[in-house]
């Protein structure tokens, strides 16, 4: 054994009565590590989750950062009772404190209206695969369509006027 002698002032600790090195954050990191291999192995992710995390990760960098966020306060496969038949239309409506947007989505496509009515550019926003927007026009009474149809996750961005909204992202 080596019976060396410390000076105390070299190995000093501020007072926090041990060495600087935290041992407890190693092993917590060492078992936080061993975890996540058990878990790839025993429950690895869903392909098709692994792909809509990254779809949506990539839609991030669409948002607009002013943009007011309209959230979905009625989805018909959700809040309504269910409907039976070919094509049954979803029912949406996105909300904000100061307008309301409610559409319809078919395998046509899309048709809505902006309340309190006010005329508006829509922009139909795709997915990360789409290079471009669909721009539909909505009139004076708020009322709008739109011919594409829809396939992934989208969103809707509406102008008027200085007010930017952005709807919440939906996959049909």
């Amino acid at each position: 054994m080596n019976d060396e002698v410390f000076d105390d002032d070299v190995f000093d600790d501020g007072g926090r009565g041990g060495d600087s090195f935290d041992h407890e954050a190693l092993e917590d990191d060492v078992l936080e590590e061993a975890l996540r291999q058990a878990a790839a192995i025993l429950d690895p992710v869903p392909a098709e989750l692994r792909r809509t995390a990254v779809e949506a990760y990539a839609l991030h960098s669409l948002h607009d950062v002013d943009a007011q966020l309209a959230q979905l306060t009625f989805d018909s496969l959700v809040d309504a009772i269910p409907v039976r038949g070919p094509d049954v239309p979803r029912m949406l409506t996105f909300s904000t404190v100061a307008l309301t947007v409610d559409v319809e989505v078919t395998a046509q496509g899309m048709m809505g209206q902006v309340l309190p009515p006010r005329p508006a550019r829509i922009e139909i926003l795709g997915g990360p695969q789409s290079a471009s927007a669909t721009t539909v026009t909505a009139d004076e009474m708020g009322r709008f369509t739109c011919d594409l149809s829809l396939s992934g996750p989208f969103a809707l961005r509406l102008r008027s006027g200085e007010e930017v909204v952005l709807t919440e992202w939906l996959r049909l």
